[in-house]
């Protein structure tokens, strides 16, 4: 029985799975926008959101804690300047995932997820 469990597999091992979170949520934060498949887009908003939160945060600790989730160094730093300007008054819903048209190989849902 799957009751109550709310992680979403991806039909990937563990280790698998967080690292294309990882490079995922660097190329999100990294370009502003990115197309991917709609469940992929749906899990990755929550991993967005948290680093996000962390940077609004803005203390030593998370951005030690973001460093050790975001692949690049620069784009941490980049990230934890702007956020607290463009997040600042926000509270949540950093990201809007928007449906668009069914990948032609095999059909599967696509969306695009893009930071507000």
């Amino acid at each position: 029985m799957r009751h109550r469990c709310r992680v979403k597999k991806l039909s990937k091992p563990a280790d698998q799975r967080r690292a294309l979170l990882r490079s995922l949520t660097t190329d999100l934060i990294r370009h502003g926008r990115i197309t991917t498949t709609l469940i992929r887009a749906k899990v990755l908003r929550s991993e967005v959101e948290k680093m996000i939160t962390l940077a609004k945060n803005g203390s030593l600790a998370s951005r030690r804690e973001a460093l050790g989730y975001i692949y690049d160094t620069t784009l941490v730093h980049a990230l934890f300047e702007q956020a607290p300007t463009r997040y600042g008054n926000r509270q949540g819903g950093y990201t809007r995932i928007l449906h668009t048209v069914p990948r032609r190989g095999d059909n599967a849902e696509m969306a695009i997820i893009e930071l507000v």
